[in-house]
């Protein structure tokens, strides 16, 4: 390796949940040694620094914003670089700093506007890349990092809101809710407020993630559906509940991220918390239920395993083993979800990660993208059925898999160095 890697120190471990027997048949899995586990041979954090590297060079300076260039204001790249400022934090190297400053801070004028932000499109999606405008301007100071991210802040002030008070997806999504945008908007909210007391903030905060989860939450499986319509007239909503069709896993694992990371921001006295908690608890139940018994992966369509064409999708499982080992090392969950956690991590090396040769890797079995409403590239109807959700191309080192696959080497490296009790 090309730097010297620091160990993570141990969190106590506290709280109590009644166990899926699947994890108990899992226990095998976690390690009893302080010493970091490796996977195929390398560290967890060893991973992460891998496909950090190599998505760095793949990349260059695609992301950043030139004259005429390709590149956008885009939410896959703000997760991306924080993965890297994350990852800068445990394994210092000023390469992630000037890589993310280079692609976000490109489009940043020292006012803090922003090339091709377009505030009257109300997306959330938008709101990402304030997530990496605010660690930046914590390590620089330089203020355009922090007026950019006011730019974003209020955007919310005028976002459009359902009846009942949840935040639109985007304005060209009327009366929706996504689960996608729950993780674009919620922990950036939350860090906005805490970093400049704004603390009224919390309780809207919590608002969205209580919305969303009831409308979307089915008792049956545990999961959560992708979207859903206030006004209960899309196409791809249910008329009776206003919800879409399936459990697409990584809408799923967009907001398992949003509750594990808002709660870094949350404060402790605040009524909300243990309620995010015990959402964040319930998610966590339904997911380890429908990972993969041979493998440790999660499908692109998590509860239909064996139906054709489904597949084991990368973006799903790294983000579900993100969700679940940062829950393990922060206490809201028991240490029992270790081995969930490490058998899913275990499995996207194992089977989705690809060595190019040349020091370089790759995370392969990347849902392109998928969404509800209008059409796809390929001019079908994105329509939330499963045929539609497998139907979307796969793809190798999409950034939604990557950021959180370094995300999760960074969680799981300080889970195997937890000496288990």
């Amino acid at each position: 390796m090309k730097k010297a890697l620091r160990p993570a120190s141990s969190q106590l471990l506290h709280s109590s949940l009644m166990l899926p027997a699947l994890l108990l048949s899992l226990s095998s899995c976690a390690t009893s040694s302080a010493a970091p586990q490796t996977f195929s041979g390398a560290t967890a954090l060893e991973w992460s620094v891998r496909l950090a590297d190599s998505e760095m060079t793949r990349r260059g300076d695609s992301l950043a914003w030139k004259p005429d260039g390709k590149a956008k204001w885009d939410y896959t790249a703000g997760l991306f670089t924080l993965s890297l400022l994350k990852l800068n934090e445990r394994a210092p190297d000023d390469s992630y700093v000037k890589f993310s400053g280079r692609a976000i801070g490109s489009f940043i004028a020292p006012d803090g506007k922003i090339q091709g932000y377009q505030p009257e499109e109300f997306q959330l999606d938008a709101l990402n890349s304030g997530k990496t405008a605010l660690a930046l301007w914590q390590i620089t100071h330089d203020a355009k990092y922090k007026n950019a991210a006011t730019i974003l802040r209020r955007q919310l002030d005028a976002q459009p809101r359902t009846f009942d008070g949840g935040f639109w997806h985007k304005q060209r999504y009327p009366n929706q809710m996504w689960l996608d945008g729950i993780y674009m908007a919620a922990p950036f909210y939350a860090q906005y407020a805490k970093l400049f007391d704004e603390t009224n903030d919390f309780d809207d905060v919590a608002k969205q993630i209580r919305l969303i989860g009831e409308h979307t939450f089915d008792p049956k499986t545990g999961l959560y559906f992708h979207a859903w319509d206030a006004a209960k007239i899309q196409p791809w909503a249910n008329p009776a509940t206003g919800c879409s069709s399936n459990f697409w896993g990584r809408a799923v694992g967009w907001y398992a991220m949003a509750l594990v990371d808002v709660l870094d921001y949350f404060p402790t006295n605040h009524p909300a918390r243990a309620e995010i908690i015990s959402m964040f608890q319930k998610l966590c139940q339904g997911v380890v239920k429908y990972q993969d018994a041979k493998t440790g992966l999660w499908h692109q369509v998590v509860d239909q395993g064996n139906r054709k064409g489904n597949y084991f999708e990368a973006t799903v499982s790294a983000m579900f083993v993100y969700a679940l080992a940062k829950g393990v090392n922060h206490g809201y969950l028991p240490h029992d979800y270790a081995a969930a956690a490490t058998k899913g991590y275990d499995g996207i090396i194992k089977n989705l990660i690809r060595d190019d040769g040349d020091g370089k890797w790759s995370l392969t079995q990347c849902c392109s993208v998928a969404g509800l409403g209008f059409k796809n590239a390929a001019a079908r109807a994105r329509d939330g059925s499963f045929d539609y959700y497998v139907s979307e191309p796969v793809v190798s080192n999409d950034l939604k898999g990557v950021g959180p696959f370094i995300l999760a080497g960074i969680e799981m490296e300080q889970i195997n160095r937890t000496k288990i009790q």
